[in-house]
């Protein structure tokens, strides 16, 4: 919207699956615009800047990703921008390095890095100014320093009570400096892996609303905030470091190629080792599915993170969908996190597979009350997969804990002859564990749906603490 003759251009555009999002900034008058944090896909950055008239020329970086891929090699390739990046950051690529303080003129919008060090060392936030308007920032990008209700874990660079303490000073000295009502626009939403569970699932906020509400934030002790900050963090994803140095090495500009395959070839790849990657939703892969897949959907939030944690990056990958642009769109979401040795996926989707009436395996299924009902009349062996944090706060007693991104076995205390029902605390990953379990040998595996542990704790039914 246009008010007088301000022209600001400034859009957030969000990577749903990983929790990512970036921003178009620019000045319609002027014809010019940055991308900041681009992600892998560049499409709707080419989209929209056509759409408001402005040239994308610069490419912003707050600093070297640990989660996603960035699209800063395919931008630059498309556009001809320069990418900006604080120095600590010391890519292969061609940049120009920048400092604390450095402005960028965008017409009547200028950029300020603020140097916010603690989830790396390099990492930099930007206010925004529209001179227009004044010459007081009203927002600033954030990046992975400051979320609505949470803040970025330390770990994923430095020593983690290191980086919790440069955290804590880039708060409390950089961002808490700025006032209240200067608008917070962070670069992760729910959900992602660089934050923690106060995460909120909100676009955007204020300095004053989260010096209020965020419960770090309210840590004035540097001891105390370094203590809450490195206490219950999950673990590190399995890729950060080879997603860090694909972001630091040279540019990434091509696409990855969905080479489609005949149920033949699919079987080949897979005596070979490949990894089969089934994307349906968890009910389809329930019903029927190619023996030894393994379940992660692609049409809810999270596929790239768990596919993430379970593919080795020397192991390749085959992806079923149920058609073919099912499969190809999670090709992309692998590629968005470092997931590019994809053999090819299953041309016409599991339609294909069962018209060479080719074999299949499924998994059964059970809800919440039906576990109960079977766990206090003869008893079942139960899998938590969960992460440590939730098991400790409470789980099905007699159940065995293994998070669904450990199972490369049959996990200690299972019985793989026996039935054995995989709970967690959705529904979600219980079917990427329950596929696991499966792949590895159990013989008679149930996916609890509709629910998991916490609804368990609501019905009232006994649960156990703490244990592991």
């Amino acid at each position: 919207m246009r008010y007088k003759d301000i022209a600001m251009v400034f859009r957030q555009i969000t990577h749903d699956d990983l929790g990512c999002a970036s921003y178009l900034v620019g000045d319609e008058d002027a014809g010019i615009a940055a991308v900041v944090d681009p992600r892998l896909d560049i499409a709707e950055y080419l989209r929209l800047a056509r759409y408001v008239g402005v040239s994308i020329e610069h490419i912003l970086e707050t600093h070297n990703h640990a989660d996603h891929v960035s699209g800063h090699g395919r931008l630059a390739a498309a556009t001809g921008a320069t990418i900006h990046v604080h120095r600590q950051a010391a890519p292969d690529y061609a940049h120009e390095p920048i400092d604390d303080g450095w402005e960028l003129e965008l017409g009547a919008v200028v950029v300020r890095a603020l140097h916010t060090p603690g989830h790396r060392p390099e990492h930099t936030a930007f206010a925004l100014i529209d001179t227009a308007r004044g010459a007081e920032p009203w927002a600033v990008l954030t990046g992975d320093t400051l979320f609505v209700g949470d803040v970025a874990r330390p770990d994923l660079a430095v020593d983690k009570e290191d980086g919790a303490r440069d955290i804590f000073h880039s708060l409390h000295d950089r961002l808490l400096s700025l006032s209240d009502e200067v608008e917070v626009w962070p670069g992760h939403l729910g959900g992602s892996l660089c934050g923690g569970p106060g995460m909120d699932l909100k676009v955007a906020s204020t300095i004053g609303y989260e010096r209020a509400h965020n419960e770090l934030l309210r840590i004035a002790d540097e001891e105390e905030f370094v203590a809450r900050a490195i206490s219950g963090l999950p673990p590190q994803p399995p890729n950060f470091k080879a997603i860090v140095a694909l972001n630091r090495g040279a540019l990434v500009r091509d696409t990855i190629d969905a080479h489609p395959l005949t149920p033949r070839q699919v079987e080949q790849h897979q005596r070979d080792g490949a990894l089969v990657v089934d994307v349906r939703t968890d009910l389809q892969f329930d019903d029927a599915h190619i023996p030894g897949a393994v379940s992660i959907t692609a049409l809810r939030a999270g596929f790239g993170s768990k596919l993430a944690w379970i593919a080795r990056h020397d192991q390749p990958v085959v992806i079923v969908g149920r058609d073919d642009a099912e499969a190809a769109r999670a090709v992309q979401l692998a590629a968005a996190v470092g997931i590019t040795n994809v053999a090819g996926i299953l041309d016409g989707g599991m339609t294909s597979w069962r018209e060479e009436r080719r074999g299949t395996d499924r998994v059964a299924r059970m809800t919440v009350p039906e576990l109960h009902e079977r766990w206090s009349a003869q008893g079942i062996q139960i899998l938590d997969v969960r992460d440590a944090a939730e098991w400790d706060a409470g789980h099905v007693p007699g159940s065995v804990f293994t998070p669904y991104h450990d199972i490369t076995a049959i996990p200690d205390g299972i019985d793989p002859a026996a039935p054995v029902a995989v709970v967690c605390g959705s529904g979600q990953r219980s079917a990427v564990g329950a596929s696991l379990l499966q792949r590895h040998g159990a013989r008679d595996v149930v996916h609890v749906v509709d629910g998991g542990v916490p609804r368990w704790e609501r019905e009232g039914w006994p649960v156990e603490r703490g244990g592991r």
